[in-house]
């Protein structure tokens, strides 16, 4: 067992963990931020999003973590569903199984900030290392497009 300090929505968290334990389980297990999901289990090199949650929580050299979904006091998501991506996420019913959502809604949400007129290959680029295995992938480009009218 290994005594850390991780660094999550900003706030620090001191946790007593096995050094090999994934990190991915101390955040859902331990810490009961259960919107980072488990994949495939595959570490496949594609979703790139997902091979550091994999990793050894001793083998995290910065031990501050982004921001999971679970972080609405983030400025650019709400709690309420109100932030447009949210919105649009339900009114193209975007979600089929749920597992690739919470990092395609941070990854849309992400790009907006910095393409608030995107364009469908623009989507699609920025969008295909977030792997949805229901295949959501036009609706995921309907509801980006539909939340840029918003932002714009």
């Amino acid at each position: 067992m290994a005594r850390m300090n991780l660094l999550v929505n900003g706030k620090t968290h001191e946790i007593e963990v096995a050094s090999e334990a994934p990190l991915l389980w101390v955040l859902r297990d331990m810490l009961a931020l259960t919107g980072t999901k488990f994949g495939c289990g595959m570490a496949c090199v594609a979703p790139a999003r997902c091979i550091w949650m994999e990793k050894p929580c001793a083998r995290v050299k910065r031990r501050w973590i982004g921001r999971p979904t679970e972080d609405h006091n983030d400025r650019r998501l709400s709690a309420d569903r109100s932030h447009p991506v949210q919105k649009a996420w339900i009114a193209e019913q975007v979600p089929q199984c749920g597992y690739c959502q919470s990092g395609q809604i941070m990854q849309a949400v992400a790009f907006l900030a910095k393409h608030p007129r995107p364009t469908n290959e623009e989507i699609d680029q920025t969008m295909s290392g977030n792997i949805c295995r229901c295949g959501t992938y036009c609706r995921i480009r309907r509801a980006i497009q539909r939340a840029a009218k918003e932002v714009a």
